[in-house]
């Protein structure tokens, strides 16, 4: 069996936004509001960053799919003409060709004008060389957000549906579980007293004053 997937860095910002959702879920967010001075929510959160890879090891699954598939995207991007199709290749060919016929065809007819050729073949030239430029200005452009659009689109797709099902699985199988399991200390530390049986997760209002019994 592979061993759990510890939490990279670049992850640790998604770890945080599901942490700070789930300290928002009704459960959570009831217990956290029994401490008036904040020191239930900050021991919770704390404690969940400090076992950060004990949390990711609890989905690590997802976590694992999510790391192939952006992987598998990162790689592709450094060779997008790697599939074997002539049109990725026709579609940075074509620009290039025609930018260098243009160049081509405008140099002759500007060296024919300035050596004042007779007949219209330097105006002709020139203005073809435009024409050419001007299809390299746009074919370039075109070619450009085609390539873009499909190497980068089906690959964003797939990064972002595998990192949302992800954090889905952290929220509902890695931190609600963690959190739920530490609620009871987080009290305790706090100096809060439950009333109800510790599995409830229901604690007692914070007593405003020492002398204020906890109701059962």
């Amino acid at each position: 069996m592979a061993d759990p997937p510890r939490l990279h860095p670049e992850d640790r910002a998604d770890f945080e936004a599901v942490l700070d959702l789930a300290l928002t879920t009704a459960d959570i967010h009831g217990t956290v509001r029994a401490d008036p001075t904040g020191r239930t929510a900050a021991h919770l959160r704390a404690h969940a960053l400090a076992h950060a890879n004990d949390i990711t090891a609890a989905v690590g699954e997802p976590y694992r799919a999510y790391l192939a598939v952006r992987t598998a995207a990162r790689q592709d991007a450094r060779r997008p003409l790697a599939s074997g199709s002539l049109l990725p290749a026709l579609a940075v060919l074509t620009p290039l060709v025609a930018a260098t016929s243009a160049g081509a065809l405008l140099l002759l007819g500007s060296l024919l004008q300035v050596a004042d050729a007779p007949g219209p073949l330097p105006g002709s030239l020139v203005a073809a060389g435009w024409t050419l430029a001007l299809v390299a200005a746009l074919t370039g452009l075109l070619s450009l957000a085609a390539l873009l659009r499909s190497a980068l689109g089906g690959r964003a797709d797939r990064v972002e549906h595998a990192r949302l099902a992800w954090r889905q699985a952290l929220l509902d199988r890695g931190m609600l579980p963690h959190l739920r399991r530490h609620t009871a200390v987080a009290l305790s530390e706090a100096g809060i007293t439950p009333c109800s049986p510790p599995d409830t997760l229901a604690p007692c209002p914070a007593r405003a004053r020492k002398d204020t019994p906890c109701s059962d």
